[in-house]
């Protein structure tokens, strides 16, 4: 498992971006979720690794 925490605004990201952090369920800064080690998650996270911050998850 791992941990996802946006740090960053969504503002001025491009359309894809808002769409990939929608479907891993961020809706403002700071909200952190737990998520499954996946390739699916990786690619996802490696989308908006600028507006994230990733760490490894108890």
């Amino acid at each position: 498992m791992i941990k996802v925490t946006l740090v960053k605004s969504l503002i001025g990201a491009i359309p894809k971006q808002k769409a990939t952090a929608a479907s891993l369920g961020f809706k403002k800064i700071g909200d952190s979720i737990v998520l499954p080690d996946t390739d699916a998650t990786k690619g996802k996270i490696n989308v908006i690794s600028h507006l994230v911050k990733v760490e490894a998850a108890e």
